[in-house]
């Protein structure tokens, strides 16, 4: 089963969002009321899932992210919030969020992007990817790429972590995480998930490579 915590300050929301995932087989393991308990909270019940606001006093979502990203890398953090503009979105992904979900999504929405981050994969509200993918336009195209970064990006977009995609090439992954920057460098994107971002919505560039 999965297991996740919630992140978030409003204890009413927190009630319905519990009510919802429950009902849908998540476990609730923990919860914070706020971004400077959100580590704490981590540590101590250990989850599949952070699932964070981002509109939270004293420590707001993004920086609590970053905290998260730098003491307990391996529990992926999605941020579960109301706000879907272009710099609430690029300030949750640089801070190390692997999706973005917004509360106003359809309830099976949610629970499919909480069990997909579970499951290794960067959940993206439909309207944040939207929004993302228009101040992409002008990027460069998958010529800007070679064969094996191609290939690299291909199993990331797919949501293979870089384990797999060495066994999965035969390289190392000191190999992959070199591939990745390159990539990162040459499409103008900072992390993991903007890349798939740009791997879906170039999807047919890289499929004639």
């Amino acid at each position: 089963m999965t297991r996740v915590c919630l992140v978030d300050d409003h204890p009413t929301f927190r009630a319905g969002l519990r009510a919802l995932l429950e009902a849908s087989g998540i476990e609730v393991a923990g919860e914070a009321a706020g971004g400077a308990d959100a580590v704490d909270c981590a540590k101590e019940f250990s989850p599949d899932v952070m699932l964070m606001d981002l509109s939270m006093p004293e420590v707001d979502g993004a920086e609590a992210t970053r905290r998260m990203t730098r003491e307990l890398p391996d529990i992926p953090v999605v941020v579960l919030t109301s706000f879907s503009d272009r710099t609430r979105i690029m300030d949750a992904l640089d801070a190390g969020a692997v999706g973005y979900l917004l509360k106003d999504a359809d309830p099976e929405e949610l629970v499919r992007g909480v069990q997909a981050a579970a499951d290794g994969h960067a959940p993206l509200d439909p309207r944040a990817a939207r929004e993302l993918l228009s101040s992409r336009r002008g990027s460069p195209g998958a010529e800007a790429l070679s064969a094996r970064e191609v290939e690299v990006l291909k199993l990331v977009a797919a949501g293979h972590p870089n384990k797999v995609i060495a066994l999965r090439l035969g390289i190392s992954e000191k190999t992959v995480k070199n591939h990745l920057s390159a990539v990162f460098q040459k499409l103008n994107v900072t992390d993991r998930t903007q890349a798939a971002l740009w791997a879906q919505r170039h999807e047919d560039e890289l499929g004639g490579r």
